[in-house]
């Protein structure tokens, strides 16, 4: 039996991108899966088939983790079918750019409400629930470090979860779990695709010393690292998986 053969995982905001990836990498790691998804139930199903017919093990999810009472059944959902939770991966998130001045209350209020509220409703339940020997990786973003304009409301919430990466850190003392952020930077992902130009996109992907963008499967390989037994002395760290942008 492998080292993380009866562990399981939750990952939020699973159903594509980088949490696709990372659920992927870590059931091929050993881990039981929980693919959390918000409203893309075909999407995550069709991730848990792809799970299982590879040998892995995975369940769907649904819950908006902007809802406490849905995040609470999500891990109540991973302890009925897979005995217990032993990683949370905080992926789900929303991306909408516009400068403060242009920025609504709507916007505003859904980026708190996702990346802000739906990490720590998490947060709170996995500081409640997660077994001896835990991992907690929180996606971040290396925004906290460019700052470039039109992210500011982005930038904050990502600033926020930071923060609370650290300050959980400290609060888990003497319960042998970890609490990391990974800030990726621009990533071949809907959610950073949609809306650009060629030319942003193009720019952006000179932007890092290696020249291209990140991969989802660049993040997954940082999660799987610090989900896996090589990365148990890393802890209250962000991790910026960027390609050398900042």
């Amino acid at each position: 039996m492998s080292e993380t053969s009866s562990r399981v995982a939750i990952v939020t905001g699973a159903s594509g991108g980088i949490g696709a990836a990372v659920a992927e990498r870590l059931a091929g790691d050993g881990f039981a899966v929980v693919v959390n998804y918000a409203g893309s139930a075909g999407a995550a199903e069709a991730l848990v088939r792809r799970i299982d017919k590879t040998g892995g093990r995975a369940v769907a999810a649904q819950a908006d983790v902007s809802d406490p009472a849905a995040v609470a059944r999500m891990f109540e959902t991973a302890e009925t079918d897979f005995g217990g939770v032993d990683v949370l991966v905080n992926n789900a998130g929303i991306m909408g750019l516009a400068t403060i001045a242009e920025s609504n209350d709507a916007l505003f209020d859904r980026h708190i409400a996702v990346n802000l509220k739906g990490t720590f409703n998490t947060l709170r339940e996995a500081a409640r629930r997660l077994r001896s020997g835990g991992r907690i990786v929180n996606i971040s973003s290396s925004v906290t470090t460019l700052l470039q304009p039109t992210y500011g409301v982005y930038a904050a919430t990502k600033a926020a979860v930071e923060a609370m990466t650290s300050v959980l850190t400290k609060e888990l003392r003497g319960r042998n779990i970890t609490v990391n952020a990974i800030a990726p930077g621009p990533t071949a992902t809907k959610l950073f695709l949609d809306g650009k130009p060629q030319e942003l996109i193009d720019r952006l992907a000179k932007a890092a010393p290696l020249e291209r963008l990140g991969q989802p499967d660049d993040i997954a390989a940082a999660v799987s690292f610090l989900a896996g037994p090589d990365g148990a002395w890393v802890n209250g760290q962000t991790i910026r998986a960027n390609g050398g942008i900042v």
